[in-house]
């Protein structure tokens, strides 16, 4: 399979025609034909339908549509990155959790005066690839608290991020609330260990053992839950931005809170762009730099 006939695809699934996806891409509609019947030669299922004024996608159409967007968009970055190695400039490999990455990690990144890739992932395992050299920088949570020592690794205290109770929109305690143990009675939803493990803690401190009767696979289903009246669930303060306008993050004051951490390779001083992006990171949530 080549890039091209994924490009020429989605081409011609975004516009719906052969003549005009032809035009865009300066291919004769013919040429535009035989790419599309070679890649669905190559996968071995029809991808589009053809009719009288244009075509439209089959379900296997759509659904190649949907993971090809994804592949190519990869294929792009890694261009990108491998004419910015070779240019001398290198690339910052930076790591953070589905809330840092959220929108304080991009907002910095902004900033940054290198090309950089961003992987996201919970901070056990990006820890581990900064530990292996695959990540430069990783911006991680303490949570639970108390990240286990690491002679291979450096950690900066960024922040400090408050925990949000989200509930979905119309809920009783919508409008606020005195603290977590007004949701004592409400069934609960988590999507990882940490995340349940600092409920759990912060249930207990308020008197109160939380039903997590709900699991989901990432923050995205974990609200999702919330948002259909299944259950409440405890949010990352750093995420509310980013939440779906049919929940309400709540603040109550005995929400649990969580560090965080930029963590970098021991060794020698950071290079002056992963430097720069810890000191932007310091900056956005008000904390001095030391890197």
């Amino acid at each position: 399979m080549t890039l091209t006939g994924w490009r020429t695809f989605l081409a011609v699934h975004r516009l719906g025609s052969l003549s005009a996806a032809a035009a865009e891409l300066g291919y004769t509609q013919s040429a535009i034909s035989r790419q599309v019947a070679t890649l669905e030669r190559e996968v071995g299922v029809a991808l589009l339908e053809r009719r009288a004024r244009g075509v439209v996608p089959t379900a296997a159409g759509t659904a190649f549509a949907q993971h090809a967007r994804g592949v190519l968009a990869a294929a792009d970055r890694a261009v990108h990155a491998t004419r910015e190695a070779a240019s001398g400039r290198g690339v910052v490999a930076v790591g953070a959790t589905p809330s840092a990455a959220a929108g304080l990690v991009p907002a910095a990144l902004r900033g940054l005066d290198a090309a950089w890739t961003l992987t996201t992932g919970l901070t056990a395992e990006l820890e581990d690839l900064v530990a292996t050299g695959v990540l430069d920088l990783a911006v991680v949570t303490d949570a639970p608290p108390g990240l286990a020592a690491d002679a291979r690794l450096v950690r900066q205290r960024l922040g400090e991020d408050v925990m949000r109770v989200v509930v979905a929109e119309g809920h009783p305690a919508a409008a606020g609330a005195a603290g977590l143990a007004d949701f004592a009675a409400e069934a609960w939803a988590e999507d990882n260990e940490g995340s349940a493990a600092l409920l759990r803690a912060a249930g207990a401190a308020a008197g109160f053992a939380p039903r997590i009767e709900l699991a989901a696979a990432d923050l995205a289903g974990k609200v999702a839950l919330v948002a259909a009246g299944h259950a409440v669930a405890l949010v990352p303060g750093l995420l509310v931005p980013a939440l779906r306008r049919d929940v309400v993050a709540l603040a109550v004051p005995d929400a649990p809170r969580r560090a965080i951490i930029a963590t970098l390779p021991a060794g020698p001083e950071p290079a002056a762009p992963v430097a720069a992006l810890v000191a932007g990171l310091s900056a956005a949530l008000g904390t001095p730099s030391s890197a």
